[in-house]
């Protein structure tokens, strides 16, 4: 494998654009894999906290299970556990999620990924 200084030396000599622009762009992929090998398997069945940047500010903090994801897999359902859905029933800044007095957990729909923190390990591990 070639050290990072001829790697760089082989860039430099480099006189096509087209040349420069495909190492960045196999730069810019590499960087990419690295960057989605880092994040927590989200899927559903793992349970988890919605983080404090969301909006809207009820739902921050509040715990549960992922559930399905979209197309994308970047937003899940999320349904909340007993404590969870009793604490945003009864929160006064909720102006948006109505959930009835016998519904004992409450799923919210499409919440990002990145506002998704795991609690529990990988059931692999």
């Amino acid at each position: 494998m070639p050290t990072l200084a001829e790697i760089r030396a082989f860039v430099g000599q480099l006189s096509e654009v087209g040349q420069l622009a495909a190492v960045q762009e196999a730069a810019a992929q590499r960087l990419i894999q690295m960057d989605a090998a880092k994040r927590p398997d989200i899927a559903p069945g793992r349970i988890g906290r919605i983080t404090t940047t969301i909006t809207p500010a009820c739902l921050r903090l509040l715990t549960g299970t992922v559930q399905q994801r979209n197309r994308t897999g970047s937003r899940f359902d999320f349904l909340l556990d007993e404590a969870s859905t009793e604490r945003l029933r009864r929160d006064p800044s909720n102006t948006r999620f109505r959930i009835a007095e016998d519904e004992k957990r409450y799923r919210i729909p499409k919440i990002p990924a990145a506002c998704i923190e795991l609690t529990d390990a990988p059931a692999d591990s």
